[in-house]
């Protein structure tokens, strides 16, 4: 129920939440970086489509488990015989809960393993702790870029939800990427217990069950909240701060692997040593040592173009 009625549904609308934000920034680039260290550029639009492709493969997953989650073994009994039990109690029970509830539950394939095992809810954690993982990319990534304001990238402000400093007036910190970083580690936490739990099963039965399902119904709740509090107070609400992504970009010397097709790597990899130790723009530093005009140079280095792939 917690998938349909929250995980699901909650996820659904980060995605979307995603890709609105993603639109509003399309348009503004940025310095792309691997390994922390600068690297080609990327628009703001890009970084956030790429979180909700993220987000949007940990639905498909969901989705894939939601008629396995949906099989119960009741009426099993004690080992699986259904011993003791009227022929029609699984199914007038599994119709019962479904009318109830309004999700689908049907009678198991196989009694005996749904009472000995829990591999659909190990399953089902495993998407849940991938979803963790997923979100807490986010976060991090959203703590780096709007980490200073002026020691840090500063590239975006988060909404300032509370004085994040008893000490230090003024400062203000990520508090909903940092409790979206807690909520994962505390998933990924469940997840092995849960592991752990579903191979306990021993013969016919596996007695960690209540672990297993307080866990579960933690770990939704948990992501459930928290990604909506992303969502909303941090993804939505952010600004850009346009000039700093600009300057930032202006100088950066890995631009200059534009130019490797048409001066070679060597001479790039000179061009761009002298733009940084010098701290001035590739451009200015590339028409001193190329014979490539101004002109050549602006559409060649051009960061919005550069985002696009090809020559």
């Amino acid at each position: 129920m917690l998938l349909k009625k929250e995980g699901f549904y909650t996820i659904t609308t980060d995605s979307i939440t995603l890709e609105k934000k993603a639109k509003t920034v399309e348009h503004l680039v940025k310095t792309g970086r691997t390994h922390l260290m600068d690297a080609m550029p990327i628009t703001m639009g890009q970084t956030l489509m790429s979180w909700q492709a993220q987000i949007k493969a940990n639905i498909v997953r969901l989705c894939t488990l939601k008629s396995s989650i949906g099989q119960l073994a009741q009426g099993g009994t004690a080992v699986g015989t259904g011993v003791n039990a009227h022929p029609e109690f699984s199914a007038q029970f599994n119709r019962h809960l479904s009318q109830t509830t309004g999700v689908l539950f049907t009678p198991a394939d196989n009694l005996f393993a749904l009472i000995s095992s829990q591999d659909t809810a190990v399953a089902l954690s495993g998407v849940l702790k991938t979803t963790a993982v997923s979100l807490m990319k986010i976060a991090n990534d959203l703590r780096w870029m709007n980490s200073g304001p002026l020691a840090g990238l500063g590239e975006i402000a988060l909404e300032a939800l509370q004085p994040g400093s008893s000490i230090m007036p003024g400062k203000v910190n990520p508090v909903i990427p940092e409790a979206t970083a807690m909520v994962c580690a505390q998933v990924i936490g469940n997840d092995t217990a849960i592991t752990i739990g579903g191979q306990s099963g021993n013969f016919e039965l596996n007695v960690m069950l209540p672990m297993i399902g307080a866990n579960l119904i933690q770990s939704l709740e948990l992501l459930s909240n928290s990604s909506r509090l992303l969502a909303d107070k941090a993804i939505a609400t952010f600004e850009v701060n346009e000039k700093i992504i600009a300057q930032t970009l202006d100088k950066n010397p890995i631009l200059v692997t534009a130019l490797n097709p048409i001066i070679g790597y060597e001479l790039a990899a000179k061009i761009a040593k002298i733009a940084y130790q010098q701290q001035r723009a590739i451009i200015d530093v590339a028409l001193e040592h190329t014979e490539l005009s101004r002109e050549e140079l602006t559409i060649l280095l051009n960061p919005l173009k550069l985002t696009r792939g090809g020559f």
